[in-house]
Parts: structure tokens; sequence; C-alpha cells
């Protein structure tokens, strides 16, 4: 099993590029089943969740057509199978957003109850519940949700809770149903935007995403078409903590500050000083140590529960004391304990973590428990003193694009072994 090693203490400093938004290319690289058309997308980023939904695609029999450049075509004329099993599906939860395109366009779907990180329970009863309000009939047997239905009817929907996969299916599923369908404390997060966006380019008509509210008029078929998605904020928020926890100066192109003015808004409390354009966005600590911040996670447009993790390892080397709030998902702290085995002070009552920042934290074995645990690692790793090994480093391929050769370029001291 692969490992990273990182010999820290070397502020980061230079350019780099942001990839493609993986949280907006599985819900596109799904949504791309409801149409006969070819369809070609752009800035697909490299990732492992990307391989498995190609994967799964590819089992139906999507065609699916690479080129050098980031970029796909997928033809989903000839489908063979309306399945997503268990083997594939166990290692992504993101899977489940092929239940939604299935069952609008072909009338049926058999997907297996997902996997993924373990952050948390997330069940799938919202997107369950939105299908069967649109006519679907749903039975959960043996591991595998079974829906079926003549046709899709739209329907007005309110979501319980805000989900973003639950948003995103129920939106899909309503592109080609029959009427108007309309989504109530609907997610309202870049992606599922982005989502819309490119659905909107093949001929749907969806209304308010990026709102608590949008509307679907369903159509009978969708058409083909050219998109590219969007930047990935995760990614752009990570490497800038990455500049703030080393103390350096560094440039992110190909990204957008408007998708985060909640997280610039925190790592500019840190001390760092933050410039923007259209498409960068640069940060430098002018060598400074930062200074603890308070963070409480929620749904878009307030701070990422997708950066807590990073941010807590900021706050582990920071002035002062820094308090985050975990109120997405209630097993979220699980990189405490490695955080702690480096010489983190950092104590946890329920929900929140306490965290007082020390002068230096110092380099020890730790182990990723889940894909942003990893990369609160891979920071602390590079403030330490000393040398760190990342074990269980599956967890970061599944978001991060090559992320050991960008910090490279950083000047950062980090090597992949087997």
């Amino acid at each position: 099993m692969e490992k990273l090693i990182i010999k820290g203490g070397i502020p980061l400093n230079g350019e780099i590029k942001i990839s493609g938004a993986k949280n907006a290319a599985l819900p596109i690289l799904a949504a791309s089943l409801l149409s006969k058309s070819p369809i070609q997308i752009g800035n697909i980023p490299h990732l492992q969740d990307v391989t498995t939904i190609v994967s799964l695609l590819g089992q139906m029999g999507v065609r699916i057509t690479l080129d050098e450049r980031s970029g796909i075509e997928v033809d989903s004329s000839h489908l063979e199978s309306f399945q997503a099993p268990y083997e594939l599906v166990r290692t992504m939860r993101a899977s489940i957003l092929v239940l939604g395109p299935l069952l609008s366009r072909f009338g049926k779907a058999e997907v297996s109850l997902p996997g993924g990180c373990a952050i948390g329970t997330r069940p799938v009863d919202q997107h369950l519940k939105g299908l069967q309000a649109m006519g679907a009939e749903i039975q959960i047997e043996n591991g595998y949700i079974r829906a079926k239905a003549k046709k899709l009817y739209g329907a007005t929907i309110v979501m319980d809770l805000v989900t973003v996969t639950g948003t995103e299916n129920i939106m899909m599923a309503g592109t080609i149903a029959k009427g108007q369908t309309i989504i109530h404390n609907a997610a309202r997060e870049p992606e599922v935007e982005d989502l819309a966006n490119f659905l909107n380019i093949l001929g749907a008509k969806i209304k308010g995403a990026g709102t608590a509210t949008i509307t679907i008029d369903g159509i009978d078929e969708l058409g083909g078409g050219t998109y590219s998605v969007l930047p990935d904020r995760i990614e752009t928020g990570t490497y800038l903590a990455a500049a703030i926890i080393t103390r350096g100066k560094i440039k992110l192109k190909n990204s957008r500050p408007d998708l985060l003015e909640s997280v610039l808004l925190k790592l500019e409390e840190t001390g760092a000083i933050i410039d923007t354009g259209l498409d960068w966005i640069a940060l430098d600590m002018q060598h400074q140590r930062p200074r603890a911040v308070n963070i409480s996670t929620a749904p878009y447009p307030a701070f990422p529960t997708d950066m807590q993790a990073q941010m807590m390892a900021v706050n582990a080397v920071a002035y002062g004391t820094g308090i985050i709030t975990e109120t997405v998902f209630e097993n979220r702290f699980m990189h405490v304990q490695e955080l702690q085995r480096m010489g983190a002070t950092i104590s946890l009552k329920g929900n929140t973590a306490i965290s007082t920042g020390c002068d230096q934290l110092h380099g020890a074995p730790v182990m990723a428990t889940d894909l942003r645990a990893s990369a609160s690692l891979v920071l602390a790793g590079l403030a330490a003193k000393g040398e760190t090994i990342i074990n269980r480093i599956y967890h970061i391929d599944r978001g991060y694009e090559c992320i050991e050769e960008k910090l490279a370029q950083l000047g950062a001291q980090i090597q992949r072994i087997p």
C-alpha cells in the first residue's frame, strides 16, 4: 500500500493550477445517462473517484473516450445494464447519483446501497422519498435499491434536510419527467448549480439552481453538447491552507474566488494577505505564524465541512485557541487523534474541537481515515519538524489530483513510495 513521506518546515512558494471539481464531475458524468447523444465534458480531474464512476458507466454499456487534455466523450445511446453493483459502489458514495437518471430515462434501476468515507451515516432516504413522490416504486432488498416506474411525473418535493446528492438526484430525474418538479430546501452548493448549467446546455429547463428552490420543467429528451467542469473549491482551499500553515506565498490559477467567500474570510482572519482576480487567488503569509480561528461548519454558502480538517491542522500551529464546531457530519473528527500524535493540543467535547496552537508539530507515522482527514495530515506534515509518513493514502487519491506533484512544484519535500 502506497505512502506519502514528507520532510516538513519548508514555506511553500510558487504557482500551481487547480483541477476540475470532483463533486461537480461525478454528478455530471452520472447525468450523461439521461441523453442518447454524445457529450463532451472538459476539465475532468484525474482522480480515483472519477475512475470508479467511469468504470461503472462503462460496465453499463456507456461508450467513453478519453483525451489527453482532461476531457471525456460520453455516449449513452446503447446501455446494456441498469445495475450499479456493490463491487464498485462500495468505494464511492456518489455512485448513488446514477439512480435518478436510470429511473427517469429507462424506468428501472438497481443500485447498491453506497459506501465511501466513514465520516457519518449520510442516509439516502431523501433520494428515495423524492423519487417515490414522482411515481417510483422502490424496494430495498439484500443491500440493493431496486426501483421502477413506467414514467416519472413532476412533483413538489420538500427536503427534510439539505442534501447535495439528494438534490442532484431529484433534479436529474426531473429533467425528462412529465410535468414540473419543484425542490424546496434544495442544496445551494456551486456543484449543484454546475450540474444544472450542464443539463441546461443539453436542453433541460432548470431554474433556481444555487438557491433553496429549484424548478425543473420536464422535456421529452436531452440532446448532446460540450461543457467544462468548474474548478475545485475544496482543492483550492486546501492549498491556501497549506500556504498558511507553512508561512508561505502562493498563487493558484484556474480557480474561482467567488465560490470560496466564507473560506477566504476565515483565511484572512489567520493573518493571510489575499488578493484575487477573476480566475486566480494569491496568498502571502509574509513568513508569519497564523492566528487561531473559530469555525462552525454548515451547508453552502457557510463554511464547508470539507475544509474543517484542514483548518484544524492550521489551528494546531497557530497563536491562541481555536474552536471548531462540526454540524454536518457526526463522525468527522477522526483526524484529531492523528494530529495529537504529531504534538497537537486538541480536546473534543461532542461536536466541538478546541485547539491550542503549539510552536512546532513533530513528524510521526500517521494513518489517513478519510479524504479530508488525509489532507489535514499532509498539511500538518508540511509544517512539522522532521519526517511524517502518511499511510492509507488511497483516501487522498479520491479527491486530490497529483497532490505530491503539485506540492513539489511549490517547493515541498514530499514523495510517494510503495
